[in-house]
């Protein structure tokens, strides 16, 4: 529900604007420059360090055999960032000038998206010709789309250069990307027109996962995925099974990847608000989120939810680890309510560190990841 947490905490259903993400969370925009230094409030604390100045990393997904982590930034303008794991400061990505698309591949998309309007959002890295990776992003602000890039790390620094991009149909706002090995991409997305947060929190099956392959005029939606609000999305190593988390009924759900997909299995419903999924290094699949039951910040429910309410009170958060076969669960941190970072959306494991990010917050957390039960 965070891209319902973040999308939708910048005017429903509308572009997100500054003043109502600086409103929600009291933030600041940090500087465009070198990297950039902490907050005066960054001291480490309660088992955490903080990389702060940095708005909104709602998405954090690690670059093989680098130091890098690359975060997207739900804000306009904020584009992508890296982050240094070792020394935890961060810079803006460096974009090299955008190359030619090919039509063939990306037949209805010309040019790059406005870096004024950009917001960026799901992440999906693939492993492409050596010293490069393809990046997939979910975008908004000036177009609805999945936009990608081929991402280079034969430098010091990774350097991005926009290839192309696959617009969502209607304009429906995408949350979270997966892709193939041959180009072919699934993407979440969670409220169909005209649907609600409350609806999916109530149980209605208000969105989908939808199919793009090279060459298709437009994104198509697989049948058999019908959800409360469809979040993040993974792949399974053969490419036969996907995966993906709801947000308003807070499951884990597995499909066979076939036109229509069938629905394998489901877990039980979750005691916090599943975001974002990520591989972790030993084949679980990584979720986190809010707990959706808090003395002080309420309970999450159809009749009573607003968004701004809940985007504003700092909650507990829980990173848990799924085997994707047996459902079996780990929670990997469940940590009590932080007043400087909350709005939890996603963890990654780096170099047996948990990485944390947020929809809603000027900082990504970092702690040691504890031993295996």
């Amino acid at each position: 529900m965070h891209q319902s947490l973040h999308r939708q905490a910048s005017n429903v259903r509308t572009a997100i604007t500054t003043a109502i993400a600086i409103s929600l969370v009291c933030l600041t925009t940090p500087a465009r420059s070198a990297l950039a230094q902490g907050a005066e409030d960054c001291a480490p604390r309660d088992g955490f360090e903080f990389v702060c100045g940095l708005t909104n990393a709602e998405d954090l997904v690690p670059v093989p055999g680098t130091r890098w982590i690359i975060a997207s930034r739900m804000m306009p303008g904020g584009s992508l960032a890296l982050i240094d794991a070792p020394s935890r400061q961060w810079k803006e990505a460096e974009f090299a000038a955008p190359g030619p698309v090919d039509t063939q591949v990306f037949p209805n998309c010309a040019a790059a998206p406005d870096p004024a309007a950009f917001v960026s959002h799901g992440l999906s890295l693939r492993a492409a010709e050596a010293g490069h990776f393809t990046l997939h992003v979910v975008g908004h602000g000036g177009r609805e789309a999945i936009e990608v890039f081929d991402v280079d790390v034969s430098g010091e620094t990774p350097v991005l250069r926009w290839t192309g991009c696959v617009p969502t149909p209607d304009r429906l706002e995408a949350n979270s990307v997966v892709a193939l090995k041959d180009g072919s991409l699934l993407a979440t997305i969670p409220l169909d027109a005209g649907r609600t947060i409350p609806e999916a929190i109530g149980g209605d099956a208000t969105g989908a996962v939808w199919a793009w392959s090279p060459g298709d005029a437009s994104m198509r939606r697989v049948e058999g995925t019908d959800l409360p609000y469809p979040n993040g999305i993974e792949i399974s190593g053969d490419e036969q099974t996907f995966f993906t988390v709801t947000s308003g009924a807070a499951t884990f759900e597995a499909f066979s990847n076939t036109r229509p997909a069938r629905r394998l299995r489901a877990s039980q419903p979750m005691d916090f608000v599943p975001d974002n999924l990520r591989r972790g290094p030993d084949g679980r699949l990584i979720t986190a989120g809010l707990v959706r039951e808090d003395a002080s910040c309420g309970n999450v429910s159809a009749g009573a939810f607003d968004l701004a309410v809940f985007a504003a009170c700092p909650r507990p958060f829980v990173v848990r680890g799924v085997d994707p076969d047996t459902l079996a669960m780990t929670d990997l941190l469940r940590a009590p309510r932080i007043e400087t970072f909350s709005n939890i959306t996603v963890g990654v494991v780096v170099n047996n560190e948990l990485w944390i990010g947020s929809f809603g917050g000027d900082r990504v957390a970092v702690t040691a990841l504890k031993p295996a039960e």
